[in-house]
């Protein structure tokens, strides 16, 4: 079904870009959008996935010219989302657009980095990818609901070296100043680069609420440049069309507050942001942000600029930070050595491998994050790292499907190989693995040589650990 375009957008656009713009952007929506899945290399090459798509489900794809992790869906698209593949994290579908504000970002495992605007962790994930899982990358979400998809995706693509806050992003520097080489604002907008995934923007779409949402913008954007060390780099982004939301926010801050843009360079068709609007000259800097528009690129449209922080900024004042049962140790910590022994002795890990690791106890829970993250304020975040395992009444621990999925190429012991893809359902819905003759005990779950995940062989068979958020998956087998 087409979607339909409010007048109010169209004469907008129209300003832009004259009314032959106008009318490619409406001819671009009515289209089916076109599907792109980033390839998560550290678990697959590009060309196997892309001929394990074709051979197992019929999808067909094709590489993108200059993106290395990065293949287009010719066809197949209701069935990317729901292959055994997606929800193991071997790639990510998410549009060509969307990937442009990480790339130029740019970040490494040495940085510390902030996302400000996190869920659902599209953005987060690919950010996590760059820096190699190393490093440290702090990612904050405002919406409650929203932090559950950006930690189901932070967990499917085993993203180890984050941890997750739940704030107004613009009140953060309350907290955190002077203190990021990275910041990614990927500010909430009006979407008008998205129309045609989100047909509703065109009900409610006004100048009116444009403005209010300029305002956030604008809090955001000088929040994350106080957060930021001299020097540091930021990206702000937008999936919408409107200079509003653009080009004058990037006026103002440039009044205003120490930073300079730098420029982009994308091997993509893009335009330069406007320097001049409604009669009014802007900062002729400008012209170094960029316009990404929908059917030039068979995408999102999107807004992207860089910026360095040149100079320092006044220091808000200081808020405490809540107090927290949580403790974070090191694997040499006497409390953390049972368990880490216990995984290392039972499935075979080497001990070395998991002193690569920081420990984090939060209950009965046990999390871990690579160990060159580091941050204070362990009472700030929701979460940190990846789940480890959970301690039973006896004070033993159970490991989690995350961890044996991180540790997958170091396990060697107590693993059980799926036979048939019947087993395969049985496993990845919940259902016990019954007739079959192994010890008792916790194991790993391998098909096709991969490792889905846990579980435990009790008397009544083998009992499935696969995550309960991911149960709920609809497979395609």
């Amino acid at each position: 079904m087409a979607t339909e375009v409010s007048q109010k957008i169209y004469d907008y656009f129209s300003s832009l870009y004259g009314r032959d713009s106008a009318d490619k952007y409406l001819q671009f929506i009515e289209q089916d959008s076109a599907q792109y899945i980033r390839v998560n290399t550290a678990k697959i090459s590009k060309e196997v996935l892309s001929d394990l798509l074709y051979e197992k489900y019929e999808i067909k794809s094709e590489p993108i010219n200059h993106f290395d992790k990065v293949l287009k869906i010719l066809e197949g698209n209701e069935r990317i989302g729901k292959t055994v593949e997606h929800v193991l994290g071997f790639y990510y579908i998410q549009s060509l657009s969307s990937m442009m504000p990480p790339l130029i970002l740019n970040p490494t495992g040495d940085d510390v980095v902030l996302d400000l605007c996190g869920a659902p962790g599209s953005k987060s994930t690919q950010i996590a990818e760059l820096m190699n899982n190393h490093g440290t990358l702090v990612i904050n979400e405002v919406d409650n609901e929203r932090i559950k998809s950006l930690v189901f995706n932070l967990e499917r693509m085993n993203v180890i070296n984050a941890s997750v806050i739940h704030s107004k992003g613009e009140v953060l520097s309350k907290i955190y100043d002077d203190h990021f080489t990275k910041v990614l604002v990927d500010a909430p907008c009006s979407g008008l680069g998205i129309i045609q995934k989100k047909g509703e923007v065109s009900n409610w779409w006004s100048l009116d609420h444009v403005d209010r949402l300029q305002h956030l913008q604008m809090r955001l954007l000088i929040a994350a440049i106080k957060m930021a060390k001299v020097g540091a780099e930021i990206v702000y982004s937008t999936c919408t069309l409107s200079v509003e939301e653009n080009e004058l926010v990037l006026d103002r801050i440039l009044e205003k507050y120490p930073v300079e843009l730098l420029d982009i360079d994308l091997q993509i068709p893009s335009r330069k942001a406007f320097t001049e609007y409604d009669g009014k000259q802007l900062n002729p800097e400008l012209k170094k942000a960029i316009r990404i528009l929908p059917w030039e690129i068979d995408s999102d449209g999107f807004f992207l600029v860089k910026m360095r922080k040149i100079d320092v900024t006044e220091s808000p004042e200081k808020e405490n930070v809540r107090e927290t049962e949580n403790r974070i140790v090191k694997s040499n910590h006497k409390e953390i050595q049972q368990y880490l022994n216990y995984i290392s002795e039972h499935f075979g890990v080497d001990r070395n491998e998991l002193n690569n690791y920081k420990y984090i106890f939060r209950g009965k829970d046990i999390f871990f994050v690579t160990k060159d993250w580091d941050e204070d304020n362990i009472g700030l975040f929701n979460r940190i790292g990846l789940k480890l395992g959970t301690l039973d009444k006896k004070d033993r621990i159970t490991f989690n499907s995350q961890a044996a999925q991180v540790l997958e190429s170091y396990i060697t012991k107590f693993i059980y190989t799926l036979k048939n893809e019947d087993e395969l359902k049985n496993y990845l819905t919940g259902w016990k693995i019954k007739d079959i003759d192994i010890p008792l005990g916790q194991y790993v779950v391998k098909y096709n040589n991969w490792i889905l995940g846990t579980a435990i062989m009790t008397v009544e068979g083998l009992k499935s650990r696969f995550p309960r958020t991911k149960r709920t998956q609809k497979f395609d087998f």
